[in-house]
């Protein structure tokens, strides 16, 4: 027997505690599970059904892509972390679709990016295919159709991330609103389609109607009682029980609002402006930047933001929120909504107009912009790399093949296999596209500030093979299109990794060029703007393995051969499941082998 012992005054022996200390270890490893387990990521499931149906973006009604009956299509919205998984089936009746997640990087997942030919095959009519991948960080993305010009066609919704569990933001606000932004034709997407591809082209012009949340007016406007350029249309008569009455910004006063703004605009860049409001910019493409105040945003294709806004003003009255065009000569006139003050009545329309958008070319302007962003810090940006490894330059052109205008790159226009590159490359299929390295720079001769003087060009679907960690350099370059003394703005995304943007510059790149980089605290970002007549460099590391599209995101441009494709580490991807592979020579190859490479 031990040596007794005492409790509250009663005798116990060594054993007994020795078996209370084992309960005890017990009960704290449990406590510690539990806490575990309250931390761990979360699956979302999403059951989804693509189809074409009626709808009325802007009062007139038009045949829209839409989701679960829905346009635009559902929001996602998790924490960092989190698994998603969108189960998706293809109802429409004569067409493939697939869906890109627009800025979620698809580490260890590259056949889920959704790009047709590139990640994967078209999901055919009828056929369904699960999309699993995890949303490593958080901040504001949206997801959007990437196949013919489905975008163009309404296919695309918010994808919203929040921080994980436990963590915070690096500023505070009250209460949020995600505003997806689109611009809309009342020309179908397939008869765009058609007009790019004639000859000679017919362009698709400007739209019809800028969307907020897929909601314009089209024929009248909410501030026609106004004095100004809007007096010509009528006033609209909004009840709000309309598809296309105005998504109002509700709010209290004296309190601090996060708005996220998305563009997935198939051509109009833009800037947004509230009445009697400042803007401070906190966040660009999912990652945080130094604040800076702002009376106006500029956002182009494929970029978004969030910006802080104060209730400060009277709270009395309500203001105008606009979106005007930026950097084409507009035809399309503002997108209004109200931030309504709750205590008002949302049909007090403001005292003031709206704001007014900058000149449609005034490009100091939007270069100041851009100039003022940043990125937060080095601990929640990673820093650049000192050196590159490999520098690609890429001019962007407007060329001719055979009557038909393209647009360019390196005088290479791009045309989509019908293998899947993922495939193809990871399963050395030689014959699933060119084998020859596209260009990786332009002649000296080539005099950027004037158009072509051999307009002519070739379709290409080579790759840039990148060497897996490396670090890359890409410098895009602008310059004259076929018109005399035009050149168009661009705005380039990246598909599986973020870049920084080290700097801008004014005619041909050269090596003088880097004295202009910012290495300090450049952005991060996984969409950039080249001016008119300029260049934009970037910087990124090759460390995702999969197959990535890089392009124009202006959805005719794309459309037209305005892209590219990079490859890296494609032997270190895991299994590909077979529905990703199930066209061209691997789906054959499947057919051979039992689906089994």
């Amino acid at each position: 027997m031990g040596t007794p012992y005492t409790l509250l005054g009663e005798p116990f022996s060594r054993s007994f505690k020795a078996t209370l200390i084992v309960w005890c270890i017990f009960l704290l490893l449990i406590q510690c599970s539990l806490a575990a387990t309250s931390n761990k990521s979360s699956s979302h499931f999403y059951k989804w059904e693509v189809e074409y149906m009626y709808w009325s973006p802007d009062g007139l009604e038009n045949v829209v892509m839409g989701i679960n009956g829905k346009f635009p299509g559902p929001t996602i919205r998790a924490r960092a972390g989190d698994t998603v998984h969108v189960q998706l089936t293809n109802k429409l009746h004569t067409e493939g679709v697939v869906i890109h997640w627009h800025g979620i990087r698809q580490k260890g997942t590259p056949w889920a990016d959704g790009t047709a030919s590139i990640s994967q095959c078209a999901i055919n009519p009828g056929e369904t295919f699960d999309y699993r991948f995890t949303v490593d960080r958080a901040g504001t993305y949206f997801y959007h159709g990437h196949y013919g010009m489905q975008r163009s066609a309404g296919l695309y919704g918010s994808l919203i991330v929040d921080v994980a569990e436990g963590e915070k933001e690096p500023f505070h606000y009250d209460g949020e609103f995600d505003l997806l932004l689109s611009d809309w034709w009342h020309k179908s997407a397939h008869h765009q389609e058609v007009g790019l591809s004639s000859r000679p082209m017919r362009w698709i012009g400007e739209p019809q109607t800028l969307l907020i949340n897929g909601r314009g007016q089209y024929g009248c406007s909410l501030a026609a009682h106004y004095s100004n350029e809007q007096s010509s249309l009528s006033q609209c008569n909004v009840t709000g029980r309309e598809q296309w009455a105005p998504y109002i910004l509700r709010v209290d006063p004296n309190k601090t609002y996060r708005i996220r703004l998305s563009s997935t605009t198939a051509l109009a860049s833009l800037n947004v402006g509230i009445g009697n409001h400042k803007m401070l910019v906190v966040e660009a493409d999912g990652n945080y930047l130094q604040p800076f105040e702002t009376d106006d945003l500029d956002i182009y294709s494929g970029e978004s933001y969030s910006v802080l806004l104060k209730t400060s003003q009277d709270p009395s009255q309500n203001y105008w929120i606009s979106f005007g065009v930026r950097a084409r000569k507009p035809q399309t006139p503002q997108a209004l909504t109200i931030l309504n003050y709750k205590t008002n009545s949302a049909s007090k329309l403001p005292l003031s107009p709206p704001p007014v958008t900058p000149r449609w070319d005034d490009y100091a302007h939007s270069k100041a912009f851009t100039n003022k962003v940043k990125a937060l810090d080095h601990k929640t940006i990673p820093k650049p790399p000192s050196t590159y490894h490999r520098r690609i330059i890429l001019l962007n052109t407007q060329n001719k093949m055979d009557g038909y205008i393209k647009w360019s790159i390196n005088n290479v226009s791009l045309s989509l296999p019908a293998t899947p590159y993922l495939g193809s490359i990871r399963f050395g299929l030689k014959n699933g596209f060119d084998q020859t390295m596209p260009p990786e720079n332009f002649t000296a001769q080539y005099d950027v500030m004037k158009p072509p003087g051999n307009p002519n060009t070739t379709t290409g679907n080579g790759v840039y093979m990148l060497g897996y960690d490396s670090t890359v350099d890409v410098i895009l370059q602008n310059a004259n299109v076929l018109a005399e003394n035009v050149s168009e703005t661009h705005p380039w995304h990246l598909h599986g990794h973020d870049f920084w943007v080290l700097g801008y510059g004014e005619g041909r790149f050269t090596k003088d060029g880097e004295k202009k980089f910012n290495m300090k605290n450049p952005p991060y970002r996984n969409t950039a703007v080249i001016f008119p007549y300029g260049w934009t460099a970037l910087r990124f590391v090759a460390d995702n393995p999969g197959v990535w599209a890089f392009h124009c995101h202006i959805e005719p441009h794309l459309h037209m051969g305005m892209g590219v494709v990079l490859a890296e580490g494609a032997q270190r991807i895991p299994k590909i499941p077979n529905e990703a592979l199930s066209c061209g020579l691997t789906g054959k190859k499947f057919m051979r082998t039992g689906n089994n490479f």
